[in-house]
């Protein structure tokens, strides 16, 4: 795979993690849906546990970071 499909996958990951209702609720799937690009991006380069962790972090954060009212995909499947 390219960089550049990479590099599209993980902004669009990073951008769908900002899903839920709650702040819990979109920094949780934020995070999981961070730590699985970043893991997939770092097992190109070596380390996919540097990857997930780094992914995650920036997932969770986006996903904080955002309100309800800026990006809403629904109601998340756990609820």
């Amino acid at each position: 795979m390219r960089k550049s499909t990479l590099a599209l996958l993980a902004a669009a990951g990073l951008g769908l993690g900002a899903c839920g209702y709650s702040t819990g609720d979109r920094a949780a799937s934020g995070g999981l849906l961070g730590a699985g690009t970043g893991a997939a991006i770092g097992s190109f380069s070596g380390n996919a546990g540097a990857g997930a962790l780094i992914g995650g972090a920036a997932g969770a954060a986006g996903g904080a970071l955002t309100g309800p009212d800026t990006v809403n995909l629904g109601r998340p499947a756990w609820r």
